[in-house]
């Protein structure tokens, strides 16, 4: 391939990059202002999208300036490996971001709404604070500040008592 042709490509690569930066940030931010979603929460995936889309950049510009299909995929493979064994290391932390993420999207769970955290162990009924991309927390009717990680949240089931009603004391 002609060295001049690989610029161009490149350059029209990263231009694309930067549109579906744009046009993904809008989609999330307008996401988050129908369903009424925290801002700090919506940066978080931002974030995450941001990471596939410059993955997703990397390889395509590999394929451009010919990198060789084996050599790509044995260091790909490599890398996927290596951040295998440390996600599974670290199981928790990769289920609480999956979590937070479905949260996001498909959970109608708001900062403060009342819920009731559907336990037989325990008796949480309370109003909640924050949600962050690895814990709920939430102030008890009985004054305790509870902190949930967004994978239990996603595996207990979560009761939304009201949107409305204020605690009383």
């Amino acid at each position: 391939m002609i060295p001049y042709k690989l610029e161009i490509y490149t350059v029209i690569l990263f231009t694309l990059l930067l549109i579906v930066r744009f046009i993904s940030k809008q989609i999330i931010r307008k996401f988050s202002k129908v369903r009424a979603i925290n801002p700090n929460r919506s940066k978080a995936i931002l974030n995450f999208s941001y990471l596939f889309i410059y993955l997703i950049t990397i390889a395509v510009l590999a394929i451009i300036w010919g990198v060789d299909i084996k050599d790509f995929s044995v260091f790909i493979s490599s890398v996927l490996a290596v951040l295998g064994i440390a996600f599974f290391a670290q199981w928790s932390i990769l289920s609480n971001l999956t979590a937070s993420a479905i949260l996001f999207f498909n959970h109608p769970v708001r900062i403060g709404d009342r819920i009731k955290v559907l336990d037989k162990d325990f008796d949480w009924v309370g109003e909640v604070k924050d949600i962050t991309s690895f814990y709920l927390f939430m102030r008890t009717d009985r004054g305790e500040n509870i902190t949930l990680p967004t994978s239990l949240v996603i595996q207990k089931g979560i009761q939304i008592m009201s949107k409305d009603i204020k605690e009383e004391i």
